[in-house]
């Protein structure tokens, strides 16, 4: 994985010249990514360290609450995996508070620039700093007095429109992956720790491994053929489990023809094909009987994609 920093200072402390690409990067879509790969080009191309500078929690969340989305689509672990495949070398994650956004835009670069920066990529329209008055301009002017070049990257648009995470956002809750995986550069999956359950899925002879989803972004609720950790192919249900009282929403997964102990280990799981809404059922044999139709529906479905 990368190198994780928390504080300024650490990064003014790194060996080298160093290549910063700014942003918040929620999802680390391939817009991000072209932003990214200018610091990593300059940094293979100029030597030194190539370094993504972005914040926590999102900005927004503190600045403007009421408009903030209710889901990210990446947790900081999972922003660290797909910057690593991008060959960055290192993460400064900012805390994000009222403080932090009343810095004054001119003194948050002084600050970012306290060791040797030698380039700067940011979105072209990117703002930051107090009343978001930094910007583009900004940094062309505080480059030259610096010393660092400026990369500002154009939108990248995909079908006559700019790539956004809200975009991306909407497209899972349609239950549009294809969509959200073009934009996003790979397909899109959930992660999350196998946690222990209440062992209903044993009793009634479909084990399932339970994930706690925390802030993601998710699609609708019901059951879905599901692929895990890119090979294994299984049936889920996400959702608040209502036959059994659930009060949480859990992702409970059941793998199809595979044994083992799962607990504590994570799993990424791609959603495939929604197979029903969720539903309570009026007795726990009911909700066996129905858990074997959608296993045997999901045989079918991936029988057939399978299929030359």
């Amino acid at each position: 994985m990368p190198i994780r920093i928390d504080k300024l200072e650490e990064l003014a402390a790194q060996d080298g010249p160093l290549h910063l690409a700014l942003g918040v990067f929620d999802g680390v879509h391939i817009g991000h990514q072209a932003v990214i790969k200018r610091a990593v080009d300059a940094a293979a191309r100029d030597g030194g360290k190539s370094f993504i500078v972005t914040f926590s929690p999102h900005p927004i969340r503190v600045i403007a609450p009421e408009k903030a989305p209710a889901s990210l689509l990446a947790t900081l672990d999972e922003k660290a995996a797909v910057v690593k495949e991008l060959g960055v070398d290192g993460l400064l994650v900012i805390h994000f508070d009222m403080a932090f956004a009343r810095m004054p835009a001119e003194e948050f670069i002084r600050k970012l620039c306290a060791g040797i920066v030698r380039t700067i990529a940011v979105g072209v329209d990117w703002r930051f700093g107090s009343n978001r008055s930094g910007d583009v301009a900004l940094l062309l002017k505080m480059g030259e007095e610096l010393g660092f070049n400026l990369e500002a990257v154009s939108p990248v648009m995909w079908e006559g429109e700019r790539i956004s995470s809200t975009r991306i956002r909407q497209a899972i809750r349609d239950g549009n992956f294809a969509a959200a995986g073009e934009m996003l550069g790979r397909p899109y999956e959930l992660s999350g720790i196998v946690i222990e359950g209440r062992k209903l899925g044993r009793e009634i002879g479909f084990r399932t491994a339970n994930l706690r989803l925390g802030e993601c972004q998710l699609p609708a609720d019901g059951v879905w053929t599901v692929t895990v950790n890119g090979a294994l192919k299984g049936v889920a249900n996400l959702g608040l489990r209502p036959t059994v009282d659930g009060a949480e929403r859990l992702l409970e997964v059941h793998l199809l023809d595979f044994s083992g102990d799962l607990y504590g280990k994570e799993l990424r799981v791609s959603f495939m094909k929604f197979l029903r809404p969720e539903k309570k059922f009026g007795s726990v044999e009911q909700l066996r009987e129905q858990i074997e139709r959608d296993t045997a529906e999901a045989r079918r479905w991936f029988a057939a994609e399978c299929t030359p």
